[in-house]
């Protein structure tokens, strides 16, 4: 029985340590930024070493701190790149259309809990065991609205017609399998990503402006900020863009995209700066935009994995800070596109990282960005920050497996004294 004893004892400590390691890897207490806290000469010295060892093809890197770009890298292996060059930004695009959207809510043309079936008239949402008037905006921006596609947009060549709108909604070509857009959960009951949600966005967009999505981003969003070169327009008929390219370096084919909300921008850094500048100084752009309430509310806590919050209604979460948290959104396509904004509200400071030929270096700059501000690893790094629990953790066990055992013999010691 005494033995059983300790052995529950044991096992119930290794456990506990176990717990407390994974714990410790996901708040990053095992991880070490690039630079000290607050270095900004040395965090801009080694993310230009990382930045220069791992890219190809073309990467435009912008550091902003204070309302004011401190640093920035246009590193180009093949064209000229500069702060007006457009990148293609894939799924980051969803964050400004979020923007968009928030526009129409502000202005009372749209209500965020509202049945978003009562504004639409050209395309509805097919009937299914749940409840389709639980879809709203707010639930469509943050991808808990129930929706099941996973989409996912695959690309259209330069010679192929582009869907309409209802036509991507009925039968949408996804970039990996068949995909439905349909209610498959119960709306507001999980997390669970859906292209889907932001083309059933863009036509909601349409329906209530009475403009193409397009034209309401440019008068709503674009032009008010300034941002002069974003487009949803093909990249291959603009002047000064970043080409894409593969794996290996080669330049790779243009595409054309079904859903303008979902995927479809180009942009440059300096349209992004001030987009970044917007988000984290509301009302500092040269015309109004969005107040500061409702950029508030693009990172409003409510997709949630593993009890951590990673969602709000139209940004990413990527770590707290705070009361608050770092946010914004990646993006990545075929072949190799990749795109991050990560804006942190509790100083201001902003990221921006746009590149092709490299698949997730965007990212990886953008992850190391967000550990030297807060301490903690983004969500997009799970697996590194769990990896890093794996040492600590079997040292850890190590350490009270070897005080289990002395402190066993010494007991046996003394019961034999």
């Amino acid at each position: 029985m005494y033995y059983l004893k300790w052995t529950a004892g044991l096992l119930a400590a290794m456990l506990l340590w176990l717990a407390i390691s994974v714990y410790g890897g996901l708040s990053g207490w095992w991880l070490s930024a690039i630079a000290p806290a607050g270095d900004t000469a040395a965090f801009t010295r080694a993310l230009g070493e990382k930045l220069h060892a791992e890219k190809r093809g073309n990467t435009a890197l912008v550091l902003i701190e204070n309302g004011e770009v401190v640093a920035q890298d246009f590193s180009a292996s093949v064209d000229t790149i500069d702060q007006d060059t457009l990148f293609p930004l894939a799924s980051a695009s969803k964050l400004l259309a979020a923007y968009g959207v928030l526009s129409l809510v502000e202005s009372g043309a749209l209500a965020l809990d509202a049945p978003v079936s009562q504004y639409l008239t050209r395309w509805q949402l097919p009937d299914s065991e749940f409840d389709n008037n639980k879809v709203t905006v707010r639930r469509l921006l943050s991808h808990t609205a129930g929706l099941t596609d996973g989409l996912g947009f695959d690309d259209y060549k330069a010679d192929e017609s582009v869907p309409t709108l209802e036509e991507s909604l009925a039968n949408p070509r996804a970039s990996r399998g068949e995909k439905t857009i349909e209610v498959g959960l119960e709306p507001g009951s999980e997390w669970k990503y859906s292209g889907g949600s932001y083309l059933l966005l863009e036509l909601l967009v349409e329906e209530t402006s009475g403009m193409s999505f397009e034209r309401w981003m440019q008068q709503a969003v674009f032009d008010p900020l300034g941002m002069r070169r974003a487009t949803y327009a093909y990249l291959a008929d603009q002047d000064s863009i970043s080409y894409s390219y593969d794996t290996s370096g080669q330049r790779a084919p243009l595409y054309r995209y079904a859903s303008a909300a979902a995927t479809g921008l180009s942009a440059s850094t300096d349209d992004l700066v001030k987009f970044a500048t917007a988000l984290a100084r509301p009302g500092s752009a040269p015309q109004p935009a969005l107040g500061a309430a409702s950029v508030d509310l693009l990172r409003q806590p409510l997709g949630y994995q593993l009890g951590a919050a990673i969602w709000g209604p139209g940004a990413m979460l990527y770590a707290p800070t705070g009361d608050d948290f770092v946010f914004g959104h990646d993006g990545s396509n075929e072949p190799a596109i990749n795109s991050a904004l990560r804006v942190n509200p509790a100083n201001g400071d902003a990221i921006v990282v746009l590149s092709t030929g490299r698949a997730f270096l965007a990212s990886s700059l953008a992850y190391e960005w967000t550990l030297w501000q807060t301490g903690y690893p983004d969500f997009f790094a799970f697996d590194t920050a769990l990896s890093s629990a794996v040492t600590p953790a079997l040292f850890g066990l190590a350490v009270i497996l070897v005080v289990f055992v002395a402190l066993l013999v010494r007991r046996r010691r003394r019961v034999h004294n």
